[in-house]
Parts: C-alpha cells; structure tokens; sequence
C-alpha cells in the first residue's frame, strides 16, 4: 500500500474553525477593532497631550524680563507680561512674580504670567482741594491716585475743611498746574474750631491697608507706623489686613493725632483680633456708664441733701429794727 497516496487529512486552522460561526466569527473582529482603536486613539492622545513629557519651572523671580524670557525659551516655554508694578527699590524690568512659581512639574509649552517692575512709576495730574472738606478732599486725591501724607490742624471757624494743599514743601494753588508720581502723599492744611477738635477713633480692624487710612484721613486722624507680619512682601501686601491697631475704636482723641496700625495675612488672627476688641469696647462702655450712673447719684443726692438741709432763723432783734 503507497503510504503517499494514504496522507492524513490537514487539520483546518483556527480561523478556519472560527469561521464556521458567523456570530462567534463576527463578534471577535468587533472586539478587536475596538482593541486596535483604543491603542491608536491612546496613543494620538499622549502624544498631543506630551503625556509624561513634565519639566520643572525655572525660578525667573530676580531675573531681567530678556534673561527670563531666554531661560523660557531654552526649556520650551512661554512668557506672558500679565501686569507691571514700580517699586523703586529694584530695577526696571526685573521680574517681580510669576505664575506658576518656580519648581512646579509643567508640561513644556506651557505659559508663564509674570509681574514685572516697571522702569518708572506713572504721572498724573494732581487735583486742587483746597476750600473742600476733607472728606471730599481725601475722595478727590484717592481717585486721582493720591494720598495724603499728613494732616495739619491749624485754628479757624471752618472745622475740618482744606485750607492749604502742599507737594512736599510746594503750595498747590487753584493756577498751579502739577502732576506728581501716583502714590504721592501730600500735606493738607485744615481748619478746626477751638471747641471742636475731638475725633472719635474708626474701627480699623480687618480692614485693608487702603481702606483703613481712608476711615482714619475721614475722621480726621494721621496714619502712623504702619508694620507687617514676616513674609509679606510689596507683592502681596494688598491682601494683609489690619490685626493691631494702636488706639481702641471708639476711644476720643484730638483731630491730628496718630494711630499706628499692624497687618497680617493670617484670618485667624484678624478675627481673634476683632473678637477681643468687641469685647474691650463692651467692657468700656460698661465701665462709662457705670461711672455716669454713680456721677448722676451723687448729684442726686447732692440735690437732695441740699433740699432737705434747714434755713438759717433770723435774730430775733431782726424783726425789731
């Protein structure tokens, strides 16, 4: 018997097999299409996104804006000048802060906003507020960028309206035409009648630095020291409010006088700060009206004391002469 013509039939492949069920056939090349999608798009996905592609942020504060914008560029990324400030301690163009700060994990291309210094601080004209009153005055140099860097009461019949305005040892006249860097403070000269230079001092507590010289400047009093918890900076300074303030709200003091003032960014210690001057403030009112109930029953009774107490009688040889 030819054993070559007696071959054993090939067995048929798997996919031959598979194929002979169309459903069971069909549904494993669904699933791997979908397999084969799900890797491309994965793929297309971490590509685009730079997935794992993660570089550190260079620390750009200190640096000049072209110095910065070199070291961006050699790590693959981008400066954007988001706002400028002048403080006159640095250079003009030094780079003030970004966002994000220096050492986060980026992704390159990423875009950096920074606060540069700028080269000199902006002029602007100076508004004439003398014959005002001081509240109108104060509104008028805020909003044009002023402020005021002294009040000095000096005796007249018009109680806390401008006589003089002063830029430093220059008198600024309704003719004069001047324009000063923002910021400026000047000097004002007001007014105060002999029988009305008591001022009651603001609550300045949780307040602003802006918004607590403006309640002091209103009520007629000058801005003293002004101090600052460690680790605030001009950058962040806008955001400290007033924790300490060196004369109790409520407390009578003379038009003129200072109150010096400490700012903090810390909440915690400006509300723990406002809870125990509430209390201070309590406990003083208590103890005025406390001295005002005894001061009106020792005059009470120094009236009746003196109702009660007999006439003197006449001599007799009075009524004989």
């Amino acid at each position: 018997m030819n054993n070559s013509a007696k071959r054993a039939p090939k067995k048929a492949s798997l996919i031959s097999r598979l194929k002979r069920y169309p459903i069971l056939w069909n549904l494993i090349l669904i699933v791997v299409m979908f397999v084969i999608a799900a890797i491309v798009s994965f793929a297309a996905l971490s590509l685009g996104t730079r997935h794992g592609m993660r570089l550190k942020v260079p620390d750009f504060i200190g640096l000049t804006l072209n110095d910065a914008e070199f070291y961006a560029s050699q790590r693959g990324l981008h400066l954007i000048v988001n706002d400028s400030l002048y403080v006159p301690a640095y250079p003009g163009g030094m780079v003030l802060e970004q966002l994000p700060k220096g050492g986060v994990n980026v992704k390159k291309g990423r875009k950096i906003y920074i606060t540069i210094n700028s080269f000199a601080q902006k002029k602007v004209p100076m508004p004439y507020v003398a014959g005002r009153s001081l509240r109108q005055a104060k509104n008028m140099l805020e909003g044009a960028g002023f402020g005021i860097e002294r009040l000095e009461y000096v005796e007249d019949i018009a109680t806390n309206y401008v006589l003089e305005q002063y830029l430093g040892e220059q008198i600024v006249t309704d003719s004069t035409r001047i324009s000063a860097e923002k910021g400026k403070g000047v000097v004002l000269k007001v007014g105060v009648a002999p029988d009305q230079n008591q001022t009651s001092v603001p609550r300045l507590l949780g307040r602003k630095l802006f918004d607590a010289k403006g309640r002091l400047w209103e009520q007629g009093l000058n801005v003293g020291r002004v101090s600052y918890d460690e680790g605030i900076t001009l950058l962040n300074m806008d955001d400290a409010r007033v924790s300490v303030q060196s004369v109790l709200q409520g407390t009578t003091l003379e038009l003129g006088a200072v109150v010096d003032m400490h700012l903090t960014l810390d909440s915690e210690a400006v509300a723990a700060a406002m809870a125990a001057a509430e209390k201070a403030v309590e406990a003083a009112l208590q103890e005025r009206e406390l001295a005002d109930s005894l001061a009106r029953v020792a005059a009470d009774s120094l009236r009746m004391l003196n109702s009660v107490q007999p006439q003197p009688q006449q001599a007799e040889d009075e009524f004989f002469f």
